[in-house]
C-alpha cells in the first residue's frame, strides 16, 4: 500500500515501503520536458537533464559519480516529451546518502559556462549517433509527421543547431521556471520506516521555494500523410499508425488489449502472420504511447523495400478483421493473461514500481493500484474491443513514416488510402 502527502510548498511525496528487501529506491519527477519548450530551446530539458550530473557547490562531477558507486549504488536520469525524472537506488542502510546526492544535484547544480559546453558537446555527438539508428529514428520522425509544428512532434534531444545556440542564461531561465516545488513528484520505494523517511524528506525538501506558473495545453491536431526520408540502408524502417488516447483515457485498458493481440509478443497476429508466415520483415511490433492530453498508437516494421506495399496492406487487413470480427474470448483471456503476468512480475522490481507510482502521481495526482489496474483489465469485453478499434484506428488516416532507400511517398499514400 503505498502513501501520499503533499508538503507546504506543494511538492508531492508518495512511498511505498516493503520489508522483504533489502534495497530502496528514490525517483524525483519534474514535470519540465520537450513539450514545454519552445522551438528555439527544443533539447533543453535533456541538456538541463546532462548538466545536473557536472557537479555542485559541494561535489564535482567525479564526486556525484563516485558517490553511489562506492556504495554499490546507481544513479540514472532520462528525459521524455512531458516530464525529467532523476532515481537511484542502493541498500536501505544508505537511504541518508542518495537524498543528499538527489538534493545536491538538482537544486545546486552550478552551471558553469566550461561544464555547459562540454556537455554541449557530448549532447551534439549523442545526436550524431542517435542519426545513426534508423530504426529508432523512424519513431521521432513518426511522431514530426503525424503532429507537424506541435511540440509534441519535435525530439526529446533537440537537433545540433538548437543546442549549439543554447546559453548559460537560456539554461538558467529555463530550470528556474520549472524546477519548483508545484511540478515535482518525489517517490520511494523499499525497505524503510514510513515515519523515518518522510521526516528526511519533509526537512530536505520542504524549505525549496518557487511557484508553478501557469501553463495551458494545446493538443496537437492529428495530420494523416506520408514521409519517406532516404537514407542509403539495408532494410526501410517504417512506422505506421494514428493518434491515441491520453493518459488518463479509461479506453486505455482496452486499447492496451487491442495492442497486445495486435502487436506484442510472438504470438501477436502481425508477427504471425506476416513475419512467421510469410516472411516479409525482420521485425514488427505496435506500440501505444500516452501523454496528458493525446496520444499515439504506432506500428514498427523493419523490412526490405520491395515488402512494403505488401506489408502494409496485410497491416490493414489485420485491424479490419478486428474491427469486422473482433477476437475471440481465448484470445482475449490470453491478452488479459499477457497484462497480468506483465504487471505482477514488475512489481518483483523496486525500479519498476517507483516508475508506475512517480508517473500515475505526476499525471493523475493519485496512485492506481496494480489492483485497481487489474480489475479495469478483467472487466474489457470482446464488445469493447471491437468497438474501440473501429473508433480509434481508422486506417484510412493513418500516417506513415520511413527511414530507408524508398523517396516514392506519393505512390506508398495511394497504397494506403486505396487499403484503408
Amino acid at each position: 500500500m503505498s502513501s501520499e502527502i503533499v508538503l507546504g510548498n506543494g511538492l508531492q511525496i508518495i512511498t511505498k515501503s516493503i520489508s522483504h528487501v533489502r534495497s530502496i529506491a528514490v525517483g524525483i519527477w519534474v514535470d519540465a520536458g520537450s513539450r514545454y519548450e519552445a522551438p528555439s530551446l527544443n533539447g533543453i530539458s535533456h541538456f538541463i537533464e546532462h548538466l545536473m550530473f557536472k557537479g555542485t557547490a559541494r561535489r564535482t562531477a567525479r564526486q556525484i559519480a563516485e558517490a553511489l558507486d562506492e556504495v554499490g549504488g546507481q544513479l540514472n536520469a532520462f528525459t521524455t516529451k512531458e516530464y525529467t525524472c532523476y532515481y537511484a537506488r542502493v541498500l536501505d542502510e544508505h537511504f541518508n546518502l542518495v537524498i543528499d546526492v538527489l538534493n545536491d544535484m538538482l537544486f545546486h547544480s552550478r552551471f558553469e559556462v566550461k561544464d555547459i559546453d562540454q556537455e554541449r558537446k557530448v549532447i551534439i555527438e549523442e545526436i550524431k549517433t542517435y542519426e545513426d539508428v534508423p530504426e529508432e529514428l523512424v519513431h521521432d520522425l513518426f511522431t514530426a509527421t503525424i503532429w507537424p509544428g506541435h511540440s509534441l512532434g519535435r525530439s526529446v534531444i533537440g537537433n545540433q543547431e538548437v543546442i549549439s545556440n543554447l546559453s548559460r542564461q537560456d539554461i538558467i531561465n529555463f530550470y528556474q521556471k520549472y524546477y519548483v516545488p508545484g511540478n515535482i513528484v518525489i517517490a520511494v520505494v523499499g525497505n524503510f520506516q514510513p515515519e523515518i523517511i518522510i521526516e528526511k524528506l519533509e526537512k530536505t525538501f520542504g524549505g525549496l521555494k518557487g511557484k508553478t506558473q501557469p501553463r495551458s495545453l494545446v493538443c496537437p491536431t492529428a495530420y494523416s500523410s506520408v514521409n519517406c526520408y532516404f537514407k542509403d540502408t539495408e532494410l526501410v524502417h517504417l512506422c505506421f499508425g494514428t493518434q491515441g488516447l491520453p493518459f488518463n483515457d479509461e479506453k486505455t485498458y482496452v486499447f492496451q488489449l487491442i495492442n497486445i493481440i495486435l502487436g506484442t509478443g510472438l504470438s501477436s497476429r502481425l508477427f504471425q502472420e506476416i513475419r512467421e508466415q510469410r516472411g516479409l520483415v525482420y521485425s514488427i511490433y505496435s506500440y501505444p504511447r500516452a501523454y496528458r492530453d493525446t496520444g499515439l498508437f504506432g506500428i514498427y516494421a523493419g523490412l526490405s523495400k520491395e515488402n512494403i506495399a505488401t506489408v502494409i496492406t496485410l497491416i490493414i487487413k489485420e485491424i479490419k478483421k478486428i474491427q469486422a470480427d473482433g477476437v475471440s474470448e481465448l484470445e482475449l483471456q490470453r491478452a488479459k493473461n499477457h497484462y497480468r503476468g506483465n504487471l505482477l512480475l514488475s512489481l518483483e522490481s523496486v525500479i519498476a514500481q517507483l516508475g508506475a507510482l512517480g508517473k500515475s502521481q505526476l499525471y493523475l495526482g493519485r496512485v492506481i493500484s496494480p489492483e485497481e489496474v487489474l480489475e479495469k483489465i478483467n472487466r474489457v469485453t470482446r464488445e469493447e474491443i471491437k468497438e474501440a478499434a473501429n473508433e480509434l484506428l481508422k486506417t484510412e488516416l493513418f500516417t506513415l513514416a520511413s527511414i530507408g532507400p524508398v523517396n516514392n511517398g506519393n505512390a506508398l499514400e495511394k497504397s494506403i488510402r486505396e487499403t484503408g
